[in-house]
């Protein structure tokens, strides 16, 4: 999950939310990044999960089934969001999880 959420900040960084929609190569990446992010968090155990109360476990696997299921109706808003306000402090807590 981190590596897949740094790698999609490193993606991001010096862009703008009008290069998802000039730049396929680059939406195509943090989509994958993204999936990746949320299959890692559908894998993680529940104990594991109960003891991380303050992540967004759902939310997170819902946001991987949502790319993955209904790929022919994606929000780039909601991805670049998701991308610039969401990973940021999910790659803080993850960093404390994983020391």
């Amino acid at each position: 999950m981190l590596d897949a959420a740094k790698e999609a900040r490193s993606f991001a960084s010096n862009k703008k939310r009008s290069d998802l929609d000039a730049n396929r190569q680059l939406t195509l990446a943090l989509l994958k990044d993204i999936e990746i992010i949320g299959e890692a968090a559908s894998k993680v155990s529940e104990e594991t999960k109960a003891k991380y109360p303050s992540m967004p476990w759902l939310d997170i696997i819902n946001m991987r089934n949502r790319l993955i299921h209904a790929y022919f109706d994606i929000d780039l808003e909601i991805v670049w969001d998701t991308v610039t306000k969401d990973i940021p402090p999910l790659i803080a807590e993850l960093e404390k999880i994983v020391g």
